[in-house]
C-alpha cells in the first residue's frame, strides 16, 4: 500500500501478519471488536480464548495509555467466532496514522466481515448525562481536515478502492438493531444516537474548541475511532460504533469542572457490563439475521 514496505503497512506485511495468526489459533474471526479506555472486559467475555500480546505479534504497534491492556483476544461469543482488541493505538502516542489503523487491515485479512468499536467521549449535547451510551452514527474527522487520513499515500486496490464513500460508514442496519436491543434490555434511558468528533490530543478541549465543535453538530468528542472507521470501510467491513459518555465537556467559562482520564475510567467500569451486554446480544442477533438470510 506504501511505496516503502520497510514501513510495516504493506499489503504483503499486512498479510504477513494475518497468517502468522492464523496458525496460531483455529478461530476464524468474522466479527472484530475495539475496547475503549476501561472496556476490556468485552474480550473477556469470549470463550476459549487464544491471546497475543500485542508486542508479540509481527508489525504490530504498542498500546501506551493506562486503560488499555495492549492483547488480541480470539474466541467465541455466543458461539460466534470473534478477535477482541483490549487497547487501541492514538495519534497522540506518536504513531503514524497508517499504524494506528493497521489492525483493521488486520482484521479484515483474518475474515472479519463486521467491526464493533468502542471508544469514551466527552458529551457536547447538553442533553446527554455521563454514563450514557451514544451510538454513533456518522463522524467529523477533524484532523482529516488537514490531510491526516489513514488512506493517505498510495492505494493499494487489494484492500480497496482511492476514493471510498463515508456517506454509508456507519451501518444502519446495525444502528437500528441496537436501538432495539437496548430497549429490550431496559436500556432507553441512557441510550442515545449522534455525531462524534476526533480530535489528536492527548490534551482534552478547551472550552471555544467544545463551542465550536458543538456548533458544528458534534454530539460527543473524543481522540480515536474515525481513523479506524476509515480503514475499515475501505477494506469493505460493515462498522458500529458506540461510544460512552465519560464526562461532560466544559462549556462554560464559569465552570469549575475538568475533564481528567481518571474519570474516563471510573465512568467506564460503571457502565462496562451493560455495554457488554448490548455488544454480545447484538453478536447473536447477526448470527440470527446472516443465518436467515
Amino acid at each position: 500500500m506504501f511505496p516503502d514496505s520497510s514501513t510495516g503497512y504493506s499489503f504483503e506485511d499486512c498479510k504477513a501478519t494475518a497468517d502468522w495468526l492464523l496458525a496460531q489459533t483455529s478461530v476464524r474471526p468474522v466479527v472484530g471488536i475495539v475496547c475503549g479506555s476501561g472496556m476490556g472486559g468485552l474480550a473477556d467475555m469470549l470463550k476459549d480464548q487464544v491471546a497475543f500480546n500485542y508486542k508479540d505479534i509481527p508489525n504490530f504497534p504498542q498500546s501506551t495509555v493506562h486503560g488499555h491492556a495492549g492483547r488480541l483476544v480470539f474466541g467465541t461469543l455466543k458461539g460466534r467466532p470473534c478477535v477482541c482488541m483490549q487497547g487501541r493505538f492514538h495519534l497522540y502516542e506518536g504513531y503514524a496514522i497508517q499504524k494506528i489503523t493497521l489492525p483493521m487491515r488486520i482484521f479484515s485479512l483474518l475474515g472479519v466481515e463486521t467491526v464493533m468499536l468502542t471508544n469514551a467521549a466527552g458529551g457536547l449535547n447538553q442533553d446527554f448525562k455521563v454514563g450514557d451510551i451514544m451510538i454513533m452514527k456518522d463522524h467529523i474527522n477533524m484532523p482529516g481536515f488537514a490531510g491526516s487520513n489513514p488512506l493517505a499515500g498510495a492505494n493499494d486496490d487489494r484492500f480497496g478502492v482511492r476514493f471510498p464513500c463515508m456517506s454509508d460508514a456507519y451501518d444502519r442496519e446495525l444502528q437500528q438493531l441496537a436501538v432495539d436491543v437496548g430497549q429490550e434490555l431496559g436500556y432507553g434511558d441512557f441510550l442515545r444516537e449522534g455525531v462524534y468528533c476526533v480530535l489528536g490530543g492527548p490534551s482534552f478541549e478547551t472550552i471555544a474548541e467544545c463551542r465550536l465543535l458543538h456548533k458544528l453538530g458534534a454530539d460527543a468528542v473524543g481522540m480515536s475511532t474515525a481513523h479506524e472507521v476509515i480503514a475499515a470501510r475501505h477494506c469493505g467491513m460493515r462498522v458500529f460504533a458506540l461510544s460512552l459518555i465519560t464526562n461532560r465537556a466544559v462549556m462554560d467559562y464559569d465552570s469549575e469542572e475538568k475533564a481528567n482520564h481518571e474519570e474516563v475510567l471510573e465512568t467506564g467500569q460503571h457502565r462496562a457490563i451493560q455495554l457488554e451486554k448490548l455488544i454480545s446480544t447484538m453478536v447473536t442477533r447477526m448470527e440470527y439475521n446472516n443465518t436467515n438470510a
